[in-house]
């Protein structure tokens, strides 16, 4: 059973940052890529990072683009979403997921994930 546990969410102003960190446990958490994705209320469930499971390879949506970095750290079984100069339109629930494997064509896809977390809210002041 693969759990993964969100935090580092908050409220922030615009401009400022926040890291956000999601502990995996259950599986041998370097053999699997994760991703973050983001869902605003009454909106789809957005793709925002990815990242393989040595970490050689990022995805990122155009919208987070040189702003946000994902890494992560597989002697801690966590990855990390460093989210900077944050945006209004950046509120949402965070959500982590693990994906058995990923590719430039199916990083974006909900469906292309196995397990996710319950999410950390993140909220932005203008």
């Amino acid at each position: 059973q693969v759990q993964l546990v969100e935090s580092g969410g908050g409220l922030v102003q615009a401009g400022g940052s926040l890291r956000l960190s999601c502990a995996a446990s259950g599986r041998t958490f370097s053999s699997y890529a994760m991703g973050w994705f983001r869902q605003a209320p009454g909106k789809e469930r957005d793709f925002v990072a990815a990242i393989s499971w040595s970490g050689g390879s990022r995805y990122y949506a155009d919208s987070v683009k040189g702003r946000f970095t994902i890494s992560r750290d597989n002697a801690k079984n966590t990855v990390y979403l460093q989210m900077n100069s944050l945006k209004f339109e950046d509120t949402a629930v965070y959500l982590c997921a693990l994906a058995g494997g990923i590719s430039r064509a199916t990083v974006t896809l909900v469906g292309s994930y196995d397990y996710w977390g319950q999410g950390t809210q993140v909220t932005v002041s203008s």
